[in-house]
């Protein structure tokens, strides 16, 4: 892939990364290609008032399919199935059911994230093949209190003057830019 083809994705991702700091739970990359495979990587930087992480549960946005979560040592994963809002295909098989939440909790005191330390909890699937944003709100439960990062804004993708935006992921039409998907 040439240099011209490279610009609009590596522009679009260093916008989607600017304003990725550890105030609020955000994706590791904060972009991706549409119909295509991608590792969210959920980084919590804080707990909620100096207490410490004890659970993280994340909704899957309509269109990302097929999602699978990474076990985390020290912390028990699950999963909530159900209909899906937008059925899609996949190998030659329709599917009707998924993944619409994702849930880790620690197994203890001594299993949970610190406030002072960040880590991250990660989950696959498969990007929606039309471009645009696509919001995984998180709700943090800590040893007291919580953390809903689940605001999204009316217009756009900008979370500024949001107190607790949900994490971004930007879907791009690499096609459009003259890339090709895998």
């Amino acid at each position: 892939m040439n240099a011209s083809r490279i610009a609009p994705f590596a522009a679009a991702c260093a916008l989607c990364l600017s304003g990725s700091t550890f105030a609020h739970v955000v994706l590791q990359d904060g972009a991706a290609a549409a119909n295509s495979s991608y590792r969210a990587a959920f980084r919590v930087g804080h707990g909620c008032d100096d207490q410490a992480t004890t659970a993280l549960r994340v909704t899957i946005p309509a269109g990302f399919n097929g999602a699978q979560p990474m076990p985390k040592a020290g912390w028990t994963v699950s999963t909530k199935i159900g209909p899906l809002p937008v059925p899609y295909e996949s190998h030659g098989k329709k599917y009707t059911e998924g993944v619409l939440e994702i849930s880790w909790t620690a197994n203890g005191p001594e299993n949970a994230l610190p406030a002072a330390y960040y880590d991250e909890f990660v989950v696959r699937g498969t990007t929606p093949a039309k471009a645009g944003p696509l919001w995984f709100k998180v709700l943090q439960s800590c040893a007291k209190g919580a953390n809903d990062w689940a605001e999204v804004p009316a217009n756009g993708t900008s979370t500024k003057g949001l107190k607790s935006p949900a994490a971004l992921l930007e879907v791009l039409d690499v096609q459009a830019a003259g890339g090709h998907a895998h």
